[in-house]
């Protein structure tokens, strides 16, 4: 896939590299945006989202850097975060970016390793991220696990996909007592001392339940988070670009950005 030539793409460690788009109007230090491709955590580029990102970057005036992470089996847990974590690192650390402005965000596969990059970014005092916004995000292994998980009506993703991806990915049965740490962020102990989070998942979705018990668990432990639940909506149903349910979706996941951000 050629990807767009607005971008510029930097090796930020052995293993990782972020493609970078620069809106032209960027007059001083900007605040910047990670996103974390989706893919199940073994297939995906930066480069599937590069359109819709650089949207963002013009319309906010903000920086976006896409990372390239290790993809699972090959690099299975912890490789994906590392690598994105190490994209953060660099990217906050940039000179046309404000360090204090910065959200780390991701879809799906993506969303679920933003979150993960934010515990990471937490323990390890790294940069002070302003937002997590998880757009369906993978967030829980054990839904691999359940057996009621797959309706008539599950559409795009469905849960022997989920138990394929999470199994490659964790290296052991999804639902396995025992899980790489970071890897999973559901099962974190602790979720005091993250940046307030925008979740948004349709109701037809997979996730839909793991992404709002999560959601529940931040909010219990003293963390800001927002969530949109759209009714009826599948996995991916953002593809649908031209609908005015995800037009709508789209505002309110660009208005969060704004707030947090500008």
């Amino acid at each position: 896939m050629r990807g767009d030539p607005a971008y510029v793409e930097y090796e930020v460690s052995e293993t990782a590299s972020v493609r970078v788009y620069r809106p032209t109007t960027l007059v001083e230090r900007a605040p910047a945006v990670l996103w974390v491709h989706g893919g199940g955590l073994v297939i995906g580029t930066p480069h599937q989202d590069e359109a819709s990102m650089r949207e963002i970057a013009d319309d906010l005036g903000v920086v976006v850097g896409l990372v390239r992470y290790r993809l699972a089996p090959e690099h299975p847990a912890p490789a994906a975060v590392e690598d994105c974590y190490a994209a953060l690192v660099w990217l906050a650390m940039q000179d046309d970016v404000d360090p204090e402005r910065v959200a780390v965000a991701g879809a799906s596969a993506g969303g679920g390793l933003a979150a993960a990059t934010a515990l990471v970014a937490r323990d390890r005092g790294g940069p002070s991220l302003a937002l997590q916004l998880l757009v369906y995000p993978m967030l829980d292994d054990r839904t691999a696990a359940r057996a009621d998980a797959d309706p008539e009506h599950r559409r795009v993703w469905s849960n022997a996909s989920n138990h394929i991806g999470w199994s490659a990915y964790l290296g052991v049965e999804a639902g396995s007592p025992d899980v790489p740490e970071y890897a999973v962020p559901a099962r974190a102990a602790d979720l005091s001392g993250l940046p307030s989070a925008w979740l948004g998942v349709g109701t037809l979705d997979l996730f839909h339940d793991e992404d709002l018990a999560y959601a529940a668990r931040l909010r219990a432990a003293g963390v800001e988070a927002h969530t949109l639940v759209v009714p009826g909506a599948f996995h991916g149903f953002d593809a649908l670009r031209r609908t005015e349910v995800v037009r709508h979706f789209r505002a309110e996941m660009i208005g969060a950005l704004r707030g947090a951000l500008t």
